[in-house]
């Protein structure tokens, strides 16, 4: 952190016997976040059954589909997160292809008309449309890449978006706020078959995670307490 931060932000005791410099990894992060919230969780979320099972497309974003056509490619982020539960607010598309093919949809997309703005902080560029939309492609090599490209889910405009038990990886290794926000609202409206499934894809990609993925399975399912009982009344 720098001196000018430091001096502006104070860093909390709790955060400082961990992070003495204010600087937290993800995964202290994440863990001060489920601690936060393990304390102070209480059932229902204040929203109605209706809402929290409605999954919509009402943010118009490109469609992709005939620019890629050919490229293994799934949308992740805020709009992914659509396909899981109720749609949110969200800047950019954030969409992912694998390392080989990053510089062919770059192509694809300039020749489309996009614009490269500028290169991401990891792998990937950002591009706008010719409508001022903008996406930032991200370019992956993750173990897991080539099974999440193969296997797309479907959000309600059709476009690919990341399967769950993938989406639920990046973001634990993300855990920024919103991310924290995401993994338990999604955890918590989760079937019974798809929990297995984030389970088991966790286990075998990043086991270091599974205590923090059950933290999460229990507060999303402590705050859709209300939407569980009718479920099974």
């Amino acid at each position: 952190m720098s001196m000018k931060l430091k001096e502006t932000v104070p860093i909390p005791p709790a955060i400082a016997a961990i992070a003495p410099d204010g600087w937290l990894t993800p995964a202290q992060r994440r863990r001060i976040m489920i601690d936060i919230s393990m304390r102070r969780i209480r059932p229902g979320t204040g929203s109605s059954p209706e809402f929290l099972r409605r999954r919509s497309a009402m943010n118009l974003w490109p469609d992709l589909r005939p620019v890629l056509q050919g490229i293994p490619w799934v949308i992740v982020g805020g709009v992914a997160t659509r396909a899981y539960m109720p749609e949110r607010a969200t800047q950019d598309l954030d969409i992912l292809v694998s390392h080989a093919n990053g510089h062919e949809a770059i192509e694809r997309l300039k020749a489309a008309g996009y614009e490269v703005v500028t290169p991401l902080d990891v792998a990937g560029f950002l591009v706008r449309s010719p409508e001022g939309a903008e996406v930032d492609v991200l370019w992956g090599d993750y173990p897991w890449l080539q099974d999440a490209l193969t296997h797309p889910r479907y959000d309600p405009a059709g476009f690919p978006v990341l399967d769950l038990p993938y989406l639920i990886i990046m973001k634990i290794e993300a855990s920024r706020g919103r991310d924290i926000g995401d993994l338990t609202t999604m955890l918590g409206l989760a079937s019974d078959d798809e929990l297995a499934r984030v389970r088991e894809v966790v286990a075998r990609y990043t086991p270091e995670q599974l205590d923090d993925l059950e933290s999460l399975i229990y507060l999303g399912q402590v705050e859709m307490q209300d939407v569980r009982r009718e479920d099974h009344a």
